[in-house]
């Protein structure tokens, strides 16, 4: 079962939000770049070895964004198999205040221009953003979620795994 991030948002408000915060989103109530917006991204190659490559990502629409290069490696390993995980950037120093985040899921290419004009803000609105003009000069990826972990530390005692799956309640395990 999959989930977009908009689901995500709705099942998961305050896990969504923290989330977002952790990946440099500016959605709905998340203020942009209180942390970096440079992740890091696992794909599968052409062998089934892993790669991990840097990326920035987008909250937009209801949707996590995944763009790139155009045929750079990341792209042209989830046309192949669209699996990926993503691992929001820790940031500078060693507190990593909101936690550890990672997200899993499928990456579903977008082509269509009234898809992508939901990425770009091309959409004739006045509140438009500057993004790349066609959806040639780059490759859009919507993304369908699997799980979304949040690891933290509490209390400076114990260790806190959130977990979330599309039609489950979050599970939170508690280490000391």
């Amino acid at each position: 079962m999959t989930s977009n991030w908009a689901a995500f948002t709705t099942a998961e408000p305050d896990f969504a939000k923290t989330a977002e915060e952790r990946f440099g989103g500016g959605g709905a109530g998340v203020s942009p770049a209180k942390h970096s917006t440079h992740h890091v991204l696992a794909t599968l190659r052409k062998d089934g070895s892993p790669r991990t490559s840097g990326l920035e990502v987008r909250f937009r629409n209801g949707e996590l964004w995944l763009g790139m290069m155009p045929n750079s490696l990341k792209a042209l390993d989830l046309r192949r198999d669209p699996r990926f995980a993503l691992q929001a950037n820790p940031g500078s120093g060693t507190e990593m205040a909101g936690g550890d985040v990672r997200i899993s899921g499928r990456a579903v290419e977008v082509t269509e221009p009234e898809t992508v004009a939901l990425y770009t803000g091309k959409t004739g609105k006045t509140e438009e953003v500057e993004q790349p003009e066609s959806p040639e000069s780059f490759h859009l990826f919507r993304t369908e979620l699997t799980e979304v972990v949040r690891t933290y530390v509490e209390d400076n005692a114990y260790l806190v795994v959130q977990i979330w799956k599309p039609g489950q309640p979050v599970r939170s395990v508690k280490r000391e």
